[in-house]
């Protein structure tokens, strides 16, 4: 079966990157693909995309080395199941309150006897290559977003869940839970001492811990505090500032 390229950076001591597809869109998928992150993710929850338009943008991630991953919008086994069989390497559930949550993501990631995954992986298994239906429970990588109160409340049972790979932290939500407004790469004390309390619990566990981040430099800070791997950029996020700068270059010119 074709590695997972995460897994592997991983075990070897390396940071990763993630890209973020909010765009329903194969080509703007492609273009992102190629820039070098070492992941992309395709956004199920808050993107535009739905179930019916991943298949495209994971074929046009597939044309490069870079890891093909979803979040889904929900906890859903048929969600989660769909979109392995359709050749995601990684798994991203929001909202995971608890240990049993945690368990039941995980399930719905494994085959029997780990999980509960049923066969069928109509693409997965041209993509993924030789022996996916044994080597898929290895190099699949499921991660729990720990983002709520009840998350917090349960970090350490989280974190201790058999077979997960990482915890991923919202920092959006997480404010919300902190009783802060929500914020992207948020400076807050409390916020920051938070964040570094889910990467020491998941640390602790022997698992990763990934952080969102919406810049280069707070990004850096997250990988200079220990994170795993951080989400960098969105297609989105990229197309506003790019669209941004050059209007304000322009207007600059002609000051």
């Amino acid at each position: 079966m074709r590695p997972n390229k995460i897994k592997q950076m991983w075990r070897d001591g390396k940071p990763t990157t993630l890209g973020w597809l909010s765009i329903a869109h194969g080509f703007s998928a492609e273009l992102m693909a190629r820039q070098g992150f070492d992941a992309l993710c395709v956004d199920l929850q808050h993107g535009t995309s739905e179930l019916g338009d991943i298949l495209p943008m994971l074929q046009a991630i597939s044309q490069t080395e870079t890891t093909p991953i979803v979040r889904v919008a929900w906890n859903d086994p048929a969600a989660i199941m769909k979109a392995l069989d359709l050749g995601a390497y990684g798994i991203i559930v929001p909202l995971v309150n608890n240990a049993a949550e945690a368990a039941k993501a995980l399930a719905a990631c494994r085959y029997m006897p780990v999980g509960m995954r049923s066969s069928g992986p109509v693409r997965a298994a041209h993509y993924g290559g030789a022996n996916y239906f044994e080597e898929a429970n290895d190099e699949i990588i499921v991660m729990a977003m720990i983002e709520t109160q009840e998350g917090l409340a349960n970090l350490d049972e989280i974190c201790a869940t058999p077979g997960l790979d990482a915890v991923y932290i919202g920092p959006a939500d997480l404010s919300y839970a902190l009783g802060m407004p929500p914020r992207a790469d948020n400076p807050d004390p409390k916020h920051l001492a938070t964040c570094d309390r889910i990467l020491a619990a998941a640390h602790k566990a022997g698992i990763k811990c990934v952080m969102h981040c919406a810049g280069a430099e707070f990004a850096a800070g997250a990988i200079k505090r220990g994170f795993d791997m951080v989400m960098l950029t969105s297609d989105m996020n990229c197309m506003i500032a790019g669209a941004r700068q050059q209007l304000d270059a322009f207007k600059a010119g002609i000051a």
